[in-house]
């Protein structure tokens, strides 16, 4: 207790009052480092090197050296100017999360992080942790870097980098200047794809008997829809689009029975969840290679039926992201 009266706080209490408060999420970017976000420790090789300088101060004294003592005062002034490079060469940087490409499970995923340098000088010799990955990066004056971090995605959902690590041992690695932040980057993982998959499932008419007519008769033609990225070139409308009218395709008669439906609840009782999330988007990537369209239902959502790069990943998003029994999150 203080002379006042006053309590006086303990060392941990101290600690936290100093440490900057860190919000329980993902903190807003563009987040600037500043000062206080920044840490100095000496490096292993740090330490020899101030046992060697102590060791040599020691010496000197006991021999009365005078060059000794420029020696060791001169290479104790570079280990201090080292402290304050290591630490200017993080201050000032904005980081934010960049665009990480969704992947499978059990593939590697590429988290990606925007880093500004505003100042005009450069900074070498950086450093990103996160999980198990890291990479190293320069910035040059005024300059901004998408860095990306590798790492294994084992499960499907959403994989977080969490709380990310930027470091920096320039100029000597004498010193390890660093500071944690969490902008929340992450990537969704999509289920594995059943190897050996079944066949699609039959359309309503193939169950019914019916045999679709041939898409290349000019009888089975039904008009013309946008033209989507998974259309074949052949059903394209090449003359509308020579006489100055937009892309657009062909639709047959045939095609309108040969709705996709692929549906959690038809699949058989037997598979657990991560195998029916597995033999679904198998199915959507087969699908998707065939032009075909698809409708998805799950238990708790459906997607109606669509064909195209932006239906799929809607699709396969919705497999990453259910929470069924037995769901797994990526983290």
């Amino acid at each position: 207790m203080s002379a006042a009266g006053t309590p006086t706080p303990s060392p941990p209490a101290l600690i936290r009052r100093w440490l900057p408060r860190r919000p329980g999420g993902p903190e807003t970017s563009p987040l600037e480092l500043d000062s206080r976000r920044i840490y100095v420790l000496p490096t292993a090789g740090g330490l020899t090197f101030a046992v060697a300088l102590l060791a040599m101060l020691v010496a000197s004294i006991n021999y009365s050296l005078s060059l000794g003592y420029g020696l060791v005062f001169a290479l104790a002034g570079a280990g201090l100017a080292s402290i304050v490079h290591a630490w200017r060469n993080l201050v000032g940087l904005r980081i934010q999360p960049g665009r990480s490409d969704p992947v499978f499970a059990g593939e590697t995923a590429t988290l990606r992080f925007i880093i500004d340098n505003p100042r005009k000088a450069r900074r070498p010799a950086l450093r990103l942790k996160l999980h198990d990955a890291e990479a190293a990066f320069d910035l040059g004056p005024a300059q901004t870097l998408v860095v990306g971090a590798t790492c294994a995605a084992g499960h499907r959902g959403r994989l977080q980098a969490g709380r990310t690590v930027i470091e920096t041992r320039w100029p000597l690695g004498l010193i390890r200047a660093w500071s944690v932040f969490d902008v929340g980057a992450g990537c969704i993982v999509h289920p594995a794809p059943e190897a050996d998959a079944p066949p699609l499932p039959a359309s309503p008419m193939e169950q019914g008997g019916g045999k679709p007519s041939p898409r290349a008769g000019d009888d089975d033609f039904a008009g013309l829809r946008p033209h989507q990225r998974a259309d074949s070139p052949r059903h394209v409308a090449w003359k509308v689009l020579a006489r100055g009218g937009p892309l657009m395709t062909k639709q047959f008669a045939a095609e309108q029975g040969e709705e996709l439906a692929l549906d959690w609840a038809e699949l058989p009782s037997e598979l657990g969840v991560e195998q029916r999330l597995s033999r679904l988007c198998a199915w959507q990537l087969e699908a998707e290679r065939s032009g075909r369209p698809w409708s998805l239902s799950l238990p708790a959502t459906s997607v109606p039926r669509g064909s195209g790069g932006g239906h799929l990943f809607r699709c396969l998003d919705e497999l990453a992201l259910y929470e069924g029994q037995d769901g797994a999150d990526a983290t």
